[in-house]
């Protein structure tokens, strides 16, 4: 009969151990996170109870509810399991099986998040078959992935898919189907990526907003320009609710900062050129959203702007909503200074000085005089 066992520390519960001893050596079933709860290690202990009692006797399983909870338990628990010999092993786990086991686990992830592992998962399979083995991924097969990656994509996109890759990887020694990662070793790379870095100067702003076909997509581009909001994260969540005229201020909410304590939202000015196209947006509108056109699309927004772009006759601009905040940041950080730059456009100073900083006109014309 095996035991069932709670392992706290700190007075606090951290996980269940579920033990036995077959006469030669002691076995342990860890449960450890916030996913296992008391009733299904309690659940697990009996099912053990039954494999143990059908391998000490030699007989099938004759409860098909505890058939039933092994075929649809986890694979992990099936992992420990076979890995405790109480039932058969699955050593041919399968390169579709993994990233598909991976991301119909990944539920709490957004949808960026899937889109990117999506991606790689793509570029990983025009190497790798589905079919084989996750037993040959090698070092040598994933760098030389990652080199002719290289020959393609830049340095900064090649460094996302070897991090989700090796992320997945991860996730399968956790889950006993492979005993170390291949990708150990391996160099990730930059995720800098400098190359399409540009200042949207007010001028080109001012140009952008006579070129929208109506006061939303001013409304949007001033948010990116001027309030230097993420796109589309931060402009799909503001709401008017969210702006408030007498304070001159808006809180904006983070999906991308918000795992970080105290950084789910910020507040920021509501700057002069800022709050006229909102007060015009504001004035004949009733909607919840302030960007409401867009709340039941998929917020593709390259299109719509680059056409607005070639009616500004500024041709194409790559990656342009980045780029757009990326100018205000800069604004922000020489006339209000670093403090300021964290506060209301959100970056580190370390993020700010990697990614975002770039040199302007005025610069030069400091140095010059």
């Amino acid at each position: 009969m095996a035991t069932l066992t709670i392992d706290k520390r700190f007075g606090k519960v951290v996980g269940y151990n579920i033990q036995w001893y077959d006469g030669i050596k002691r076995h342990t079933i860890h449960l450890g996170g916030k996913r296992y709860n008391k009733a299904t290690a309690k659940r697990l202990k009996e099912v053990v109870d039954i494999l143990l009692y059908q391998n000490q006797n030699g007989i099938a399983i004759f409860d098909k509810a505890t058939m039933q909870w092994v075929e649809n338990a986890p694979e992990n628990i099936k992992s420990k399991l076979a890995k405790a010999g109480l039932i058969a092993a699955n050593t041919q786990w399968t390169c579709l099986q993994l990233w598909n086991t991976f991301l119909k686990q990944k539920t709490n992830a957004k949808l960026a998040t899937v889109k990117s592992y999506r991606d790689s998962q793509k570029l990983f399979f025009e190497v790798f078959l589905p079919r084989e083995s996750i037993e040959q991924i090698t070092s040598d097969r994933l760098l030389a992935w990652r080199v002719s990656m290289l020959a393609v994509y830049a340095e900064a996109s090649v460094a996302t898919h070897i991090k989700n890759t090796k992320a997945v990887l991860n996730w399968a020694v956790r889950q006993d189907w492979i005993a170390k990662n291949p990708m150990n070793g391996i160099a990730v790379g930059s995720f800098r990526n400098r190359d399409k870095d540009r200042i949207v100067t007010m001028e080109e702003y001012a140009l952008l907003l006579d070129s929208c076909p109506n006061q939303e997509w001013r409304t949007i581009i001033a948010l990116a320009r001027i309030g230097g909001l993420r796109c589309p994260s931060e402009l799909q969540q503001l709401r008017w609710k969210d702006v408030d005229w007498e304070q001159n201020r808006f809180l904006v909410h983070s999906p991308k900062t918000e795992r970080h304590a105290n950084h789910a939202t910020r507040l920021m000015p509501l700057f002069d050129e800022l709050k006229v196209e909102l007060q015009n947006h504001f004035s004949d509108n009733e909607n919840e959203f302030v960007v409401q056109g867009h709340q039941k699309t998929d917020w593709n927004l390259s299109n719509p702007f680059q056409k607005i772009l070639e009616r500004a006759g500024l041709g194409k601009i790559a990656c342009p909503f980045a780029n757009m905040r990326r100018s205000r940041a800069n604004e922000v950080v020489r006339r209000w200074g670093e403090a300021m730059e964290k506060l209301w456009i959100g970056h580190t100073a370390d993020v700010m000085e990697k990614h975002y900083l770039c040199p302007l006109d005025t610069d030069f014309a400091v140095i010059i005089s």
